[in-house]
């Protein structure tokens, strides 16, 4: 069987057995037997002469959950009542809810919470609008905005398609940073009234996450709407993805003992991700960076009608290389894959030079499989998770608008993204590092904390938060007496 058994096909099959103490091992034995992982054996109900067990497993596919059935089905005295897909019960009704932070137990409780209480404040930001940013959810609150065009990697998927996903973004914001973050799916994909919406609703949020919007209408987007809004905007499929990249890459270089202005960087895949990565590594020193797309390497040389294809062969590949990804990569340093699967070999890695780094990134299948690029490669990363040194945007982005969040930041900066890159690779300390683990878990609880106080310090040092404030003030208007 291709694949195995991962908690994304989790099942839980409740089946009747003969009552006995060889009836549990038994299940078990056959669902191991059937390729499934056990997680789970719970006896529910029990009698002197039958049981029902719930049997919880890890399965490949849905054809394989299907073919664990069977196989319980198949035991003597054993009968399958109902199979339970635990990824769809985790999604029934949605991942979120709303919770009031202050409950209502009195009238005088409902009079400030609400009517009349609560008409003085808005008449107070009314007429100090900046006070909103204290007085109401938008001190603490992220829209996760998308069209469902380029979700995961299902592609245009659709706005309710992509729905779970983004519940899905907005639980990690909350679960590692705080931060309360809501879905704003659009039923459209035309750039203009994606801006002009996300303009509208602006008022009640303190950032905006554009995610998953298709290049290369997501750079026409973010870029408008940085110029227009005064809260900060951010693409993760972009800056999250290339923050990590960063971070991952200078451990990798502590591990390899080579220097980010030395190395020679292939880069494959140049659409919204690469741009954002080739824009980062050479915001943090590096000299050397090749782009490479499907035609091969951008170089100057070729005319490019897209402005971000124009922008990388005018800043990178000094030397005007126009060969193709594996011909790049020989005699590179480090190879960073955003782009397709089994793009290169084992031995296309054998040619890159000695104590090499590969990041190959595309998902669920990369562009060379993360054992095959280990026979040559000191360093190896993937975008899975089953594999060590996974490069994944929730290192990233809950912890770096925590910090824009607390800053007040009107905007996200190259210098932001740069402090929150480098809190991410110090998260791991120098006795831990080691060619398997160069990012920290995306458990760990000081990521978060540690990338929100960086982004924090940055955006007063380049001028993009507001003034410091006690924590918790609020403006109040004047009381006479």
């Amino acid at each position: 069987m291709a694949g195995h058994p991962n908690p994304g096909h989790s099942i839980t099959l409740r089946v009747s057995a003969p009552a006995g103490m060889s009836s549990t091992s038994e299940l078990a034995v056959a669902t191991t037997e059937a390729g499934a992982a056990v997680t789970a054996l719970d006896i529910v109900e029990s009698s002197p002469d039958s049981m029902i067990v719930d049997v919880s497993c890890n399965t490949i596919d849905d054809d394989h959950a299907a073919r664990v059935a069977e196989a319980l089905g198949a035991l003597d005295g054993v009968s399958v009542q109902h199979v339970s897909d635990r990824t769809f019960l985790m999604h029934l009704g949605g991942k979120l809810s709303v919770e009031a932070k202050s409950p209502l137990r009195t009238r005088d409780d409902l009079s400030r919470a609400y009517t009349p209480g609560v008409a003085r404040v808005c008449k107070a930001i009314a007429a100090n609008p900046e006070s909103a940013r204290n007085l109401t959810i938008k001190r603490n609150t992220v829209a996760v905005v998308t069209d469902g065009t380029s979700v995961l990697g299902l592609g245009d998927i659709g706005p309710a398609a992509a729905m779970p996903v983004m519940e899905g973004k907005a639980v990690l914001f909350k679960q590692f940073a705080g931060v309360d973050a809501w879905p704003v799916c659009l039923d459209t994909k035309d750039t203009e009234k994606i801006i002009e919406i996300v303009k509208a609703i602006a008022p009640t949020y303190g950032g905006i996450n554009l995610e998953d919007i298709a290049a290369p209408r997501c750079f026409e987007i973010e870029r408008r709407l940085r110029e227009e809004l005064d809260i900060p905007v951010f693409h993760d499929d972009q800056h999250g993805t290339a923050i990590v990249v960063l971070a991952a890459l200078i451990n990798a270089l502590r591990v390899v003992d080579k220097k980010i202005e030395d190395v020679r960087i292939v880069v494959s895949g140049v659409g919204a991700a690469g741009h954002a990565i080739i824009q980062l590594l050479i915001a943090h020193g590096a000299r050397h960076i090749v782009g490479v797309a499907r035609k091969g390497a951008l170089h100057r040389g070729e005319t490019y009608q897209d402005e971000h294809r124009a922008w990388i062969a005018e800043h990178t590949n000094e030397e005007d290389f126009s060969g193709t990804l594996a011909e790049a990569v020989a005699g590179a340093d480090v190879f960073v894959g955003v782009s397709a699967p089994d793009l290169l070999t084992a031995e296309d890695i054998a040619t890159m030079n000695e104590r090499a780094v590969v990041m190959a990134l595309a998902n669920p299948d990369p562009e060379i499989h993360p054992v095959e690029a280990a026979k040559h490669a000191m360093v190896v990363a993937t975008g899975r998770s089953d594999f060590p040194n996974q490069i994944n945007n929730v290192l990233a982005f809950p912890g770096l608008f925590r910090g824009l969040l607390d800053a007040g930041a009107s905007e996200v900066t190259t210098e932001l993204l740069v402090a929150a890159a480098t809190a991410i690779a110090d998260c791991v300390d120098a006795d831990e590092l080691n060619p398997s683990f160069i990012v920290p878990s995306v458990f760990n609880p000081r990521v978060a904390k540690d990338v929100a106080a960086a982004v924090h310090q940055a955006a007063r040092a380049t001028g993009t938060a507001l003034p410091e404030t006690p924590e918790g003030a609020a403006p109040l208007p004047e009381v006479t007496p």
